[in-house]
């Protein structure tokens, strides 16, 4: 629902994240005349160790562990920012897309705070959270390009503005950080699979298998990533009694093969940015979602920005995995704005950035 704008000086807000197998809690306080925002608070339990036996997120487990963690996290989340609940102006939490009993358990929680205490209710898209995260720990505001590389999403979008996104492109198939954790698997490395991929890869020869580098050279900035998993799987099974040297030359051609498609899509995608955004001078690529820790991957966008003439820009890694800061955020810029939600909201597990961009079959919530 809309409400009158809010006028205060400054905003503070209480953020909840519980999509997927973080749960987290976090106060931000934006002032807008200065134009500053401040993370007073900032905490996160993750699940990794609970589902690494699994080798993936187990639905059922993380919402349970949600409800095992969420009223801890959040009472820190309040002691370290030095803040009453009365002393809020409002509450935001994640309402998608992710895994929706997770998203119940934070949703239910923003919910009974922000009823308690008469505070406005916020629903943030997750991927927003991503998408502006800029502005909370570098002040960079709009327009600027976004490549969200995670586990759930790989997309290519046109920031404009707060709550106006374009998506130029993304994945038709798999997101990459499911590639990498299924590499992992296949290999027996463990989960998470991104940063056991990167270390094996470290000891590898790239040029030894030769991997697809799907779509590159093709139009758009569409990615595709089942392809290249699939080779990986047939070369995996042609050999004979795999060793240590064999997963590190797979995993080095993998990642090389992953980091050339990367460049080669995201290329497109500045050149589409820059054709939409042509009255912006220094043009500048946001990197955010967990994959962006790999130094192999960082490298590349490094190269392909001094390519194109874009200035790179990582946030702090703890703010480029799931936090609830980044919630925090989007809510008080939301409620700054007076767009706040009603308290029968409901979660879901699809939720598009961009409103008006078509589904890709066969990527699901991650499209």
């Amino acid at each position: 629902m809309e409400v009158a704008i809010f006028m205060a000086k400054c905003l503070t807000v209480l953020g909840i994240e519980s999509s997927c197998d973080e749960t987290a809690a976090a106060v931000v306080k934006i002032c807008q005349e200065e134009g500053t925002a401040i993370t007073l608070s900032n905490v996160v339990h993750s699940q990794t160790a609970d589902h690494a036996i699994y080798g993936g997120v187990v639905p059922e487990l993380a919402a349970r562990a949600h409800i095992s963690h969420i009223d801890g996290l959040i009472k820190q989340a309040m002691i370290d920012a030095g803040l009453k609940y009365n002393q809020l102006d409002g509450v935001a939490v994640t309402a998608g897309p992710g895994l929706v009993g997770g998203l119940l358990v934070g949703m239910m929680s923003a919910k009974a705070i922000a009823m308690a205490y008469d505070l406005p209710f916020i629903g943030v898209n997750h991927l927003e959270g991503h998408a502006l995260t800029p502005g909370l720990t570098q002040g960079l505001q709009p327009p600027y390009l976004l490549l969200l590389v995670s586990g759930g999403h790989t997309q290519i979008v046109s920031v404009d503005g707060v709550g106006q996104y374009e998506r130029l492109g993304t994945t038709i198939d798999d997101a990459l950080g499911e590639a990498f954790d299924k590499t992992a698997k296949l290999l027996s490395l463990g989960y998470p699979g991104g940063p056991a991929v990167e270390k094996a890869a470290q000891s590898g020869d790239e040029k030894r298998f030769k991997f697809p580098r799907p779509l590159r050279g093709k139009d758009g900035c569409n990615f595709s990533f089942s392809g290249l998993k699939t080779a990986v799987r047939q070369q995996a099974q042609k050999l004979e009694n795999i060793d240590d040297q064999d997963v590190s030359d797979i995993c080095a051609g993998f990642q090389c093969a992953v980091v050339e498609t990367i460049k080669d899509r995201l290329g497109n995608g500045m050149e589409m940015f820059a054709q939409k955004h042509s009255d912006v001078g220094q043009k500048i690529l946001v990197v955010a979602g967990g994959v962006a820790a790999n130094k192999h991957l960082r490298a590349g966008l490094e190269k392909v920005c001094e390519d194109k003439n874009y200035q790179l820009i990582v946030p702090p890694i703890e703010l480029c995995t799931d936090n609830a800061a980044m919630i925090a955020y989007v809510g008080a810029l939301r409620l700054a704005r007076g767009d706040v939600d009603e308290l029968d909201m409901s979660a879901r597990a699809r939720w598009p950035l961009d409103r008006h961009g078509a589904p890709m079959p066969f990527a699901g919530v991650k499209a």
